[in-house]
């Protein structure tokens, strides 16, 4: 029960489209991670700057929100087709999350 697999050598057009699609997604990776970076770096000058800790705390979660999007879109291949099961898992498991933080910031607010 074997099965055979034959190869068929690509032609010159399919090869160059290959290239320059995996060009272009390195691309966007690199300016993906350069922005990871430049969040960084205003993440750090924030603090270092002594703006209130009111301040820094939202701008830092802001930051860190952005980065992991940025990830999941560019790092984890989101941005191509056939992601959308691993898409609305994740996008699921936020809502979950963001539900439960909502609500037990809720109840501890009401409680005092």
């Amino acid at each position: 029960m074997s099965e055979e697999t034959t190869l068929t050598p690509r032609t010159e057009k399919e090869f160059e489209y290959d290239r320059k699609r995996a060009a272009r997604g390195m691309r966007k990776q690199v300016a993906a991670f350069a922005m990871m970076i430049l969040f960084t770096f205003v993440a750090f000058a924030a603090v270092q700057a002594g703006f209130p800790a009111n301040f820094i705390g939202p701008v830092i979660l802001l930051l860190a929100g952005v980065q992991v999007a940025l990830q999941f879109y560019f790092f984890m291949h989101w941005d191509e087709k056939g992601s959308g099961t691993a898409q609305f898992f994740m996008y699921s498991a936020i809502l979950v999350a963001f539900t439960m933080v909502l609500t037990f910031v809720t109840i501890i607010w009401w409680g005092e």
